[in-house]
């Protein structure tokens, strides 16, 4: 595989976020979410201790390297959204989560000593007009005590930061995390718990995924 210069791949990476957004139907995210709100969970003791130098939203490539992460590739993406399931505009979306072998980018992780090197670990996004986020990373992977997720933390100016972890569908584990089930109400949960579904035409069995975060404050409110 032949990977571009780092201007090339940023640029590439943002056109197809926003390429992504361009076929939104409006309001047709609203309507199926129903307006429920994403409930908000903990932030974790992982959000990294130290940034990484690489903070873009390509967590599988670090600065021009040619050394990709391993696991299995994710395009993930999706709207932030207010109360009203309006699109909210320059928010700052940052994900962070375990490489391939269970590690964060944290200085007290778990199996620190085999972190993929390769692997970002953390990643931010600045929202389009349509409130879209884009970002490539790799399906989270099972870790002692934890199933599958990924944590996102959303800063709006104006408002308090909004943590959250969004979950896999059909992970087993799901039924054992203790965190994902503080979430009392059903349709709260499921709005939490995504589908990685194959990329069709990928030679390298890439996945998509899609996660809406509904915030709650209305657009009276929004800054």
């Amino acid at each position: 595989m032949i990977w571009t210069p780092r201007c090339d791949r940023r640029l590439f990476l943002r056109g197809f976020g926003l390429g992504v957004a361009a076929f939104t139907v409006p309001g047709l995210f609203a309507q199926e979410l129903q307006r429920v709100r994403t409930p908000a969970q903990t932030e974790g003791p992982f959000y990294p201790d130290r940034l990484p130098l690489d903070t873009d939203n390509d967590l599988i490539i670090i600065n021009n390297s040619i050394t990709p992460a391993v696991g299995e590739v994710t395009h993930l993406s999706g709207r932030i959204l207010s109360a009203a399931g309006s699109p909210i505009r320059n928010a700052l979306v940052e994900i962070w989560q375990v490489d391939n072998n269970g590690a964060y980018l944290h200085s007290e992780s778990g199996n620190r000593e085999r972190r993929d090197r390769n692997f970002q670990g953390f990643g931010r996004f600045l929202t389009s007009s349509s409130g879209e986020y884009y970002f490539r990373t790799i399906k989270p992977v099972l870790y002692p005590g934890r199933t599958r997720h990924i944590h996102f933390k959303v800063k709006v100016r104006g408002q308090p930061e909004f943590i959250t972890q969004c979950y896999v569908r059909g992970e087993p584990a799901n039924a054992r995390d203790g965190i994902l089930n503080r979430i009392r109400d059903a349709r709260a949960r499921e709005s939490v718990i995504i589908d990685f579904t194959p990329m069709r035409g990928s030679r390298i069995r890439e996945l998509n995924a899609r996660f809406d975060i509904v915030l709650g404050f209305t657009p009276n409110e929004e800054p």
